[in-house]
C-alpha cells in the first residue's frame, strides 16, 4: 500500500498537540476531551505528537513509561483524527546527560556547548545512538498498530549545530582517508603547500576550529552535512522496522539549520516536511511597506512563496506543513499575531505551491518553559478566542475544496538553482560585504535578488537542486523549464556547468549571476577565463570584479558596441524597466566578446563595464547579469528574459506578480480597465494581487487570487470557473470582488 495514500484525501489540517505540557489541574479536569472536541469543531484532521519528551517516555534510564499516550490516540481515532508519531531523540532528558556528559556537542572554541536548551547533543557518539535506538523501538513497537497513526516524523528540525567533538574530527579524518586514499592526494586537491600546510601523515591534520584553507572548510561543512543525514536515514530505517506500509516516515526541516542538505536528507524519507515561519501583519503588505529582512523567519510576501517552493525542491514533490505560525512566533519581544484573513492567505499561498498538510505550532499555549510566549491556536486561557475562530473558517475551506486541492504541482515559468555547497562555501567564506563586513548569508543575498525579481515580475517559480538538474537532459529540461537561473553557484564541478551550456543550445534561456563558474567543486578558483566553460557561449568574460559598498544606477548606456538598450536583431532592450534601477554589492568587470549589451552602470569607473549582457546560442539564449540586482533591477531583467524566452511564458496562464498590471495582451489595457475576458490572461489586476496555478493529480487546473491589503480590489475572470470554497459557477468576465486580505480558490472548469 502507497504510504502517503492519506494525502490524497484532501488536504490535512491541524496542529501539534502536548497534552502532557497542560498543567496538572488542566489534566485533571477532561481537558483532552475539551481539546479534541474543539478541534473537530475547528475541521481538525491531524495531530502530531510525541516528539519533545524523552524524558516522559523514559523517566529513568531503561525504565519506560509507554501508556500515557493511549488516551490521546483513541479519542483522536474515536473522531477521525489522524495522528503523525514523532521520535523524541532531540530533546535527551537529563538523566542521559549526566551518564554520558561527552555526548554535549563541542562548538568552534572547544568548549562543551552546556544543557537547558535542546539539540545539544552530538548524534553521532555511540551512547547516545544506543539509547536512542532503544528508546525509538520502544514507543514506535508500542503504537505502530494503532489506527489513527497515519505517519511518523523521526527527530525534529535537525541539523542545529556544527559538531567539533573530538570523536566526529576523527570519523572525518577516516572519511578523508577514504575519500581521497592518501595524504599526498590531499595535499594536491587542497593546495596544501600553501601557508606550508602539506601533510606527511593522516596525523598531521590540524583540527577545523582554527582552520583558514576554503577547501577544508567545504570538505568539513560536506561531512557535517552527511552526519545529518545518515543520522535521519539511520532513525527512518529503525521505524520502518515496525511501521505498516501505510504509514509515511519523515522529519520535519528548518531549512535554515546549518548542516541540512535537504535533497540529499530527504532522499531518505517518504515525503518532505518543513516548518515555514513568516511575520506577519504588515510584512505580508502588496506592494511591500515595511523593509525586507530575512532571518529563519522570513519577511515579505515574496519569501513565503520562495519558503514553500524551497520546500517543494526537495523532492520535486507536493510537501508537508508541520509547524507555522498559529499566533506570536519568536521571543517574548516580537508578538506579531496576523491580521484577520492573513491565516487563510498564507495558508492557501502553501497549499498553491504543494503544500498537502499544514499544521500549527501549536495546539494551545505553553504555562511553562522556553517557548511560552510562543503563541498557539488556544491563548493560556485555553478559551477559543480571535485565532481559533479565524482557523476554524480555514478548516471549513479545506474540508469544503476537498481532494481538489492537495498533491498539487504548481506551475513553474522560471527555473533557479539552489546549491547547498555553494551556501556553505559562501557563508564560510563570505564574498560580499565590501566595507560593512563579511556577509556569511551571501548566498541567500544573490538568490533571493532573484527569486524575488521573478516574482516581481509575474513569474511562479521552481526550484531545482544542483545534483536534480543533471538527472534530467538538458534538452528536455530546456522543453519543461524554459528559464534558467544559475547566479551564485559558485562550487560546480566541469561536468555540471557543461549540462548549463547544453541546456541554452538546446533552447533553453539560460541567466548568469555572479560567482556562478567561478570555483570548482573543491572550492579551488578555476585557471578557465570566468565564467568557466561557459564564457564563449555567454560572449562575455570577465578577470576583474569589485565590492561595492553603495548601489550603482543602472540604465540603459548607449556607448557599448553591440548595445540594444531599444532594439537589436529582433531583441527588445529593458527600457524604462530600468527606472530606479541599480546594482548592489559586487560588479563583474564584464567585457564582450560578441553579446549584445542591455544595460550598463551610471558611474565614472564602473561605467566602462555592461551590467547585463544576452547572446543567442544555439536554440536558446544566455543572459549574464555581473551585479547583485536590487528588486527593480532584477523584475527588469526577469520581465525581459521571459518575454524572450522560447516559451514566452508572460503570455501563458501561470503567472504572479505584485506589480501593477502589464498594458500587453495578457493583462489590463494602458489605460488600467480589464480588456474584454477573452483576450485576459491569469495575471494580476491590481498592485495588492498574486495569481497562482497548479494542477492536481486528476489533471485539473486550480487558480489562487490573493489580495494582500487593506484596500478592496476586483478581478475579472479571464475564464470559466467554480468556486471551490462557495461552489458558485462563474462565467469568463465575472467579476471577483476581493476583500480586506482575501483569497478565491477556483477550479477552471
Amino acid at each position: 500500500m502507497n504510504p502517503l495514500h492519506h494525502l490524497a484525501d484532501g488536504v490535512l489540517f491541524g496542529a501539534a498537540y502536548y497534552p502532557e505540557y497542560h498543567r496538572p489541574e488542566d489534566r485533571l479536569s477532561n481537558r483532552l476531551e475539551k481539546d479534541l472536541d474543539l478541534m473537530v469543531e475547528a475541521g481538525f484532521t491531524v495531530i502530531r505528537v510525541g516528539e519533545s519528551v524523552w524524558s516522559t517516555w523514559e523517566p529513568e534510564n531503561g525504565r519506560f513509561d509507554l501508556d500515557w499516550l493511549q488516551p490521546v490516540l483513541d479519542g483522536a481515532h474515536e473522531r477521525g483524527i489522524k495522528v503523525v508519531l514523532g521520535t523524541p531523540t532531540y530533546a535527551v532528558p537529563m538523566w542521559l546527560a549526566r551518564l554520558y556528559p561527552e555526548i554535549n556537542v563541542v562548538r568552534a572554541d572547544g568548549r562543551p556547548m552546556g544543557w537547558g536548551a535542546r539539540q545539544e547533543i552530538d548524534y553521532t557518539h555511540p551512547a547516545f545512538l544506543f539509547h536512542a535506538e532503544r528508546v525509538i523501538r520502544a514507543v514506535v513497537a508500542r503504537y505502530a498498530g494503532h489506527p489513527a497513526v497515519v505517519g511518523y516524523q523521526v527527530d525534529n528540525e535537525p541539523g542545529n549545530e556544527i559538531f567539533y567533538n573530538r570523536q566526529v574530527f576523527e570519523r572525518f579524518v577516516d572519511h578523508l582517508r577514504g575519500t581521497y586514499g592518501t595524504v599526498e592526494r590531499l595535499n594536491d586537491e587542497w593546495g596544501l603547500t600553501y601557508w606550508s600546510h602539506r601533510l606527511s601523515s593522516w596525523a598531521d591534520l590540524w583540527t577545523p576550529s582554527g582552520n583558514a584553507q576554503p577547501q577544508y572548510a567545504l570538505a568539513w561543512r560536506r561531512f557535517q552535512a552527511q552526519l545529518t543525514t545518515d543520522f535521519i536515514g539511520w532513525q527512518a530505517d529503525v521505524v520502518r522496522e515496525y511501521a505498516r506500509e501505510d504509514q509515511f516516515v519523515t522529519t520535519c526541516i528548518s531549512y535554515e539549520r546549518p548542516t541540512v542538505q535537504d535533497d540529499a536528507l530527504t532522499r531518505e524519507l517518504d515525503v518532505t516536511a518543513g516548518n515555514p515561519y513568516y511575520r506577519m501583519r504588515d510584512h505580508l503588505t502588496l506592494p511591500p511597506t515595511v523593509p525586507d529582512d530575512q532571518t529563519w523567519m522570513t519577511t515579505g510576501t515574496w519569501s513565503l512563496y520562495a519558503t514553500a517552493d524551497r520546500m517543494y525542491s526537495s523532492k520535486q514533490a507536493p510537501f508537508l506543513v508541520t509547524e507555522t505560525n498559529a499566533q506570536a512566533i519568536g521571543g517574548p519581544w516580537l508578538n506579531e499575531p496576523a491580521y484577520d484573513g492573513q491565516w487563510r492567505q498564507a495558508a492557501w499561498a502553501l497549499v498553491s505551491r504543494g503544500a498537502t498538510m499544514i499544521e500549527y505550532w501549536h495546539w494551545h499555549t505553553l504555562p511553562y518553559g522556553t517557548e511560552t510566549y510562543w503563541g498557539g491556536v488556544l491563548p493560556h486561557s485555553l478559551e477559543p478566542g480571535r485565532v481559533y475562530r479565524q482557523l476554524a473558517e480555514l478548516g471549513a475551506e479545506l474540508r469544503a475544496a476537498g481532494p481538489a486541492v492537495a498533491n498539487l504541482t504548481p506551475d513553474a515559468d522560471v527555473a533557479l538553482v539552489w546549491s547547498n555547497p555553494s551556501k556553505w562555501s559562501l557563508a564560510e567564506f563570505p564574498q560580499l560585504g565590501g566595507g560593512a563586513g563579511p556577509d556569511p548569508r551571501g548566498w541567500h543575498r544573490i538568490f533571493d535578488s532573484f527569486y524575488r525579481g521573478a516574482f516581481d515580475a509575474g513569474l511562479q517559480a521552481r526550484l531545482v537542486h544542483d545534483a536534480q538538474l543533471t538527472d534530467a537532459s538538458p534538452e528536455d529540461t530546456a522543453r519543461e523549464l524554459p528559464v534558467l537561473v544559475a547566479a551564485g553557484v559558485t562550487i560546480a564541478d566541469d561536468a555540471w556547468l557543461q549540462w548549463l551550456e547544453r541546456y541554452a543550445a538546446a533552447g533553453g534561456h539560460l541567466v548568469l549571476g555572479i560567482r556562478t563558474g567561478y570555483e570548482d567543486e573543491e572550492a579551488r578558483a578555476r585557471a578557465e577565463r570566468k565564467p568557466a566553460h561557459l564564457s564563449d557561449a555567454a560572449g562575455v568574460f570577465y578577470d576583474e570584479f569589485a565590492t561595492i559598498d553603495e548601489p550603482l544606477r543602472v540604465q540603459v548606456a548607449e556607448g557599448f558596441e553591440g548595445f540594444s538598450g531599444g532594439s537589436s536583431a529582433g531583441v527588445v532592450g529593458l527600457g524604462e524597466g530600468l527606472a530606479d534601477a541599480h546594482a548592489t554589492g559586487w560588479v563583474d568587470g564584464l567585457q564582450v566578446l560578441d553579446a549584445e549589451v542591455l544595460a550598463g552602470y551610471d558611474h565614472p569607473h564602473f561605467g566602462r563595464w555592461p551590467a547585463v549582457t544576452t547572446r543567442v546560442h544555439g536554440a536558446g539564449r544566455i543572459t549574464t547579469v555581473g551585479t547583485v540586482p536590487d528588486p527593480a533591477l532584477a523584475r527588469a531583467v526577469l520581465d525581459w528574459v521571459a518575454r524572450h524566452s522560447g516559451a514566452e511564458v508572460l503570455a501563458g496562464s501561470a503567472a504572479t506578480s505584485t506589480a501593477a498590471a502589464p498594458t500587453s495582451s495578457d493583462g489590463p489595457g494602458a489605460d488600467g480597465a480589464p480588456q474584454a475576458a477573452g483576450t485576459l490572461r491569469w495575471r494580476p489586476q491590481a498592485p495588492s494581487q498574486t495569481v497562482t496555478g497548479a494542477r492536481n493529480p486528476a489533471g485539473d487546473r486550480v487558480r489562487f487570487v490573493h489580495s494582500w491589503s487593506w484596500e478592496p480590489s476586483t478581478f475579472v475572470l479571464p475564464g470559466a470557473v467554480r468556486d471551490l470554497l462557495s461552489g458558485e459557477e462563474l462565467a469568463a468576465g465575472a467579476e471577483l470582488e476581493l476583500g480586506p486580505w482575501d483569497v478565491r480558490v477556483l477550479l477552471e472548469v
